[in-house]
């Protein structure tokens, strides 16, 4: 098992984790997503996979739910 944290911008509400949510989980091998909201600020989200998900495959999930990977 694999888990990272990634930082997200532009979420501001519960429609936006669940957008995030559900694209990243079509990713796979991911098994579990958790997001911290933070409406205003970077927003946190915890990816939990079976193997490491490549930074290209989150962006462009990311990117699907209208929102913005922040480069760590």
């Amino acid at each position: 098992m694999s888990s990272s944290t990634y930082a997200v911008q532009g979420m501001t509400c519960a429609h936006c984790v669940s957008a995030v949510i559900e694209e990243v989980t079509k990713i796979d091998g991911v098994t579990e997503v958790h997001v911290d909201l933070h409406p205003g600020k970077l927003s946190q989200v915890h990816v939990t996979s079976a193997t490491q998900i490549s930074n290209l495959d989150l962006n462009n999930a990311i990117l699907e739910a209208g929102y913005t990977l922040v480069p760590a």
